[in-house]
């Protein structure tokens, strides 16, 4: 089963939906591939970091309406056992973040980076629009620190984001996480991961009796 995977570095239900795709593929009877690819909520400039809950807090009408919304995927996101600390965390634009994944993805540690930026962003406050910040991420998976930095400071894995944006657009993917499976079956959202498995059943099953035809 090939899995893709649309998600943004910054977006809490992303990190949430790896973990419970995570966990519903550790259940699942079956192998599949798992690909990240690159999407951008916002994709405009962040021209100096700021609190997130500053940033949230101008976009959704005012700090009540912005914590809200924080402590509802708080909530969620620790029953998965993820912390989010948005008191914490740093607006970015996640493109440089994406171009990294790319890297990290030639050396076959695409999920392990995923999972480590989605930690420095949301937990350790980690203002991953900084390029010497995201080499000193890759460096705490045991990448090459001043390697990262260099192909960072190129204009490096810049296409195969690009790419990736382009796809989703021509898919129609406008909230993520978006997961396409075998290339044909979408389903969207942070689904549970019992959700989630029983979609991985149904398309095995699927895929099995149009083999049998």
């Amino acid at each position: 089963m090939d899995i893709q995977v649309w998600s943004d570095v910054v977006c809490p239900w992303c990190y949430i939906g790896k973990r419970r795709l995570e966990k519903a593929l550790a259940e699942f009877d079956g192998t599949a591939t798992i690909t990240y690819r690159a999407y951008q909520l916002n994709p405009a400039p962040v021209p100096e970091p700021l609190p997130i809950k500053q940033v949230m807090a101008d976009k959704f009408g005012g700090p009540a309406r912005a914590e809200q919304m924080f402590a509802q995927v708080t909530e969620v996101a620790k029953a998965d056992d993820l912390t989010l600390d948005f008191d914490r965390a740093i607006a970015a634009n996640t493109f440089a973040a994406h171009r990294l994944i790319a890297w990290a993805a030639t050396l076959e540690r695409q999920a392990d980076m995923l999972d480590a930026l989605q930690r420095a962003h949301f937990t350790d406050g980690v203002d991953i629009g900084s390029l010497p910040a995201l080499a000193g991420v890759a460096a705490s998976i045991g990448l090459d620190e001043a390697e990262a930095l260099a192909y960072l400071e190129s204009e490096a894995g810049t296409s195969a984001v690009q790419t990736d944006l382009n796809e989703a657009r021509e898919l129609g993917i406008t909230s993520v996480p978006t997961f396409i499976i075998d290339g044909k079956y979408a389903v969207q959202g942070a689904q549970e991961p019992a959700t989630l498995l029983a979609a991985f059943e149904e398309i095995a099953r699927r895929t099995a009796v149009d083999i049998g035809r």
